[in-house]
């Protein structure tokens, strides 16, 4: 759809400083909106992505309306009012009633592809030569399939998601699900944040079975060549994973997570969202990533397994560990004292 800023402050609310002719499609994300979109900022530190956006208009905090000239809305919560406004341009898609055809009509498709009965391959996919599409498959609308892929019994793609030549998906994987995206509105209830951006994985990729990869929330999460995903991982959206990387089962990536090249992260390894990890980047098993690494070597931060009550010792230890630092400065500045 498109729509006024004029429609747009009458339907959300807000206040408009601008043009209310201007017309607006889509919302975007700072860095990669484009004329005709409407972006929206509620973090600081993207402040100076606002500069250079090629947005049409932006949503605002009060405090923030003097960053730009351009046509802007004013609101006390930008990231709830990109939520409502994200509704609005993306509604809901909701399938016709009725029963899904069980098969595909073969004549669509390459001679070469080989497709289970029990597949369904939504409108507009595009399959490459010498796929191999297993039972129970179902591709969206729209989803492109290179050439050479396998995609093993039960595998779900979602619309409009994109899988690169001679890959290999394992059963039960599920690819450009939703991610938890949601705002909180005054009265504390949920506002969910469609969830508008694709899945994009490159070539020779192998993706583990009941492995997750989120679509992005605006912008696209990405998946380099070459990257191996075992079983039961779980990507969130708008996250980034570099080339020939690998990642061992239950690793998990929170939101907007950005993966160097040839990073190796063991079993259990978890992300916290918005961070970056540099190539060659090795991460033990078990370990959690809690800020960025903009250096390669190898990384662990696991607690070694010990006794319930060797546990309970030291954390107790832990638990006073500021005020024995504190002591021990004080310690160094007498001797130092002394020895002056």
């Amino acid at each position: 759809m498109e729509i006024s800023l004029g429609e747009l402050v009458a339907r959300l609310g807000g206040e408009l400083v601008g043009d209310a002719t201007i017309r607006v499609r889509q919302i975007a994300s700072l860095e990669a909106a484009r004329p005709g979109e409407i972006a929206f900022l509620s973090n600081p530190k993207l402040i100076a992505a606002l500069a250079s956006s090629e947005a049409s208009a932006f949503i605002l905090s009060p405090k923030a309306a003097g960053l730009t000239e351009r046509a802007r809305i004013l609101t006390p919560d930008p990231y709830l009012y990109f939520a409502r406004a994200a509704q609005l341009f993306n509604p809901p898609k909701r399938p016709a009633a009725g029963v899904h055809p069980s098969a595909v009509v073969a004549s669509s498709l390459p001679a070469s592809v080989s497709v289970a009965p029990q597949a369904v391959i939504g409108e507009g996919c595009e399959i490459g030569d010498d796929c191999i599409i297993g039972a129970g498959c179902v591709l969206g609308d729209g989803v492109r399939l290179g050439a050479g892929s396998l995609l093993h019994a039960g595998v779900k793609i979602y619309d409009n998601c994109t899988i690169g030549a001679r890959a290999v998906i394992h059963s039960g994987a599920v690819i450009g699900a939703d991610g938890l995206g949601f705002a909180r509105d005054a009265d504390k209830h949920w506002v969910k944040i469609p969830q508008i951006g694709r899945v994009i994985v490159g070539d020779d990729v192998e993706i583990g079975a009941n492995t997750t990869i989120d679509r992005g929330a605006l912008d696209d999460t990405v998946i380099g060549n070459g990257v191996k995903l075992d079983n039961l991982i779980h990507v969130a959206h708008n996250c980034r994973i570099g080339d020939d990387s690998i990642m061992a089962a239950m690793a998990g990536l929170a939101g907007s997570t950005v993966v160097g090249k040839r990073v190796m992260a063991g079993g259990k390894a978890g992300f916290s969202g918005h961070l970056e990890v540099a190539d060659d980047v090795t991460i033990s098993a078990d370990t959690n990533v809690t800020k960025s690494i903009d250096k390669a070597g190898v990384y662990t931060s696991m607690i070694p397994l010990q006794s319930h009550a060797d546990w309970v010792r030291n954390f107790s230890h832990l638990r006073r560990l500021d005020a024995m630092a504190e002591r021990l400065r004080e310690l160094e500045k007498k001797l130092g004292a002394k020895e002056s």
